[in-house]
This record gives C-alpha cells, structure tokens and sequence, in this order.
C-alpha cells in the first residue's frame, strides 16, 4: 500500500511540474479544466448523484460554467476577477459555521441539489484562481509556492498534532485534527513563507506571512468541508482513481480553499516575487 501510495504520488509529482513549468499557459488551462471535470464526477457521487447521466450533466454544467467566469475574469481591466474571488472567501467563511455546527448543519446543505451548489462554490474559484495565477509573471513559480503553502500546513499539522495534540479541532467532522495541529502548521506556513522572501531577496517579510496565513488557514477549512460532506454521504474517500490516495478530490481539496484566498490577497497586496 505504502508503495503503490509513493509511486502515484512520484507520477502526480513529474505530471503536474512538466505541465506548470514545461508548457505553454494554454496547456495549463486545458489541464486545470481536466482536473476539474474529474473533480466535478466525484462531487457529483458525494452528492447523491448515482445516475450517470444525472453525473455527466452535473460535470457539463460546472464545466460550462466555469469557462464562462474564465473569459469574464480574464477580460482586459476585468472586476470579475477581484468580485469572483472575494465571493469565494465569502462562501469559506459560511462553509466555516457549518463545520462548527455539523451535523446539526446538515439540515442547511444535506440535500443532494444544495450539495451540488456547493460544489460550485468548491471547484470553480481555485480553477480559474491558478488558471489566473498562471499568466503572471514567474506564474509557475507562484502555483508551486501555493501546493508548497498548503503542503507545509498540513504535514507541519500532521506531525505536531501526533506529538501534541490534545484538543479536538472538529471531533464530529475529522476526529484526527487538533488545534495543536493547525498552530504547528501555520508555523510551518510562516516559515515558509519567510524563506520564499529571503531566497527573493525582499525585505516585507510581513506582507508575505499576511498572505500565508490565511492561505495555510484557509486550506484546513478546505481539508474540513471535504471531509464533512463525505462523512454526511458515508464514504471514506471521494473517489479510486488515484491508486494509494483515493479520488481527486481527496487531493486537493486544501487548494480549493487556499487558491482563492492567495490570489486574492497576493492582487490586494501587490506582493510579487
């Protein structure tokens, strides 16, 4: 098991880094909207949808969705961009109390179409935040500094709240998290942070920890929602196509959080590498 995990992770690895840093944006966009039509199948099963062809509308209609926001966003001196991104925040924000109060929560957003909704909310930010991220300069170099934001949250988190952790962060909804583990991995993030500014040679150092914070922050709430919604469905993993890791969703899910949050507190700051 723990080989098969390596193996998909090393592939997932080499796939991802040749298309972000080996080819043209447009390759990137074509890939992004990739993962999100897989994406979209596994929410489409986490909401209840078991008839494939109920399952291929969800996917089309996200799909389709999705590229019309990237034309609006992507528009020359575009407001679609800051509005969707500042949208997106909002719905983390609310997505927030309704990890708090599950399962009670659960009377709000349990039935499969308000699912479905959510699941709009979850997929299409992020996509067209680093579809977004991408065309900017050292774009490349900026995605990985957010996988490698989300990725330190969470093993920084792993590892302190095994040694430490003793308050449950979300009993109900992840038994395994604590509140130990979320401050060990947002120190992991400020750490991380700071290094990105020194190797930059920059001295706002402040500007960068307040753009990781609430990236790593935000990419636990992310971890949370996921596991809530699957919890409620009552399956362990959103998906089996990733062999060792379960579904894509499984993945990611701490970048659909975090992606929108970075990008939009990297444009509001002005913050550059």
């Amino acid at each position: 098991m723990l080989k098969t995990r390596v193996l998909t992770a090393m592939v997932m690895a080499a796939v991802s880094s040749l298309i972000v840093f080996g080819g043209p944006a447009e390759l990137f966009s074509v890939f992004v909207l990739a993962v999100l039509l897989v994406a979209a199948w596994e929410w489409g099963n986490l909401c209840g949808f078991n008839a494939r062809p109920v399952r291929v509308i969800y996917c089309a209609s996200l799909f389709i969705f999705a590229l019309a926001l990237m034309v609006l966003a992507g528009a020359e001196e575009s407001r679609y961009l800051d509005a969707l991104l500042s949208a997106a925040c909002v719905w983390w924000a609310i997505a927030l109390l309704w990890v708090q109060s599950y399962p009670t929560s659960a009377v709000l957003w349990g039935r499969s179409w308000t699912r479905a909704l959510m699941g709009a909310f979850v997929l299409i930010p992020p996509c067209i935040a680093v579809i977004q991220l991408r065309q900017f300069e050292y774009g490349p170099f900026i995605i990985c500094a957010v996988v490698m934001l989300v990725a330190a949250a969470d093993i920084g988190a792993y590892f302190t709240g095994r040694s430490l952790g003793k308050r449950k962060l979300a009993p109900r909804v992840s038994p395994g998290k604590s509140w130990e583990g979320v401050l060990g991995g947002m120190v992991a993030a400020v750490l991380l942070a700071c290094l990105f500014t020194a190797i930059s040679q920059r001295s706002d150092y402040l500007i960068a920890i307040a753009i990781a914070l609430p990236t790593a922050l935000a990419s636990v709430l992310g971890d949370l929602v996921e596991s809530m919604v699957k919890r409620h469905r009552g399956v362990k993993d959103s998906g089996t196509i990733l062999p060792g890791h379960g579904g894509v969703l499984d993945r990611i899910d701490g970048i659909t959080s975090a992606a929108p949050v970075f990008t939009l507190a990297l444009l509001t700051s002005g913050w550059s590498f």
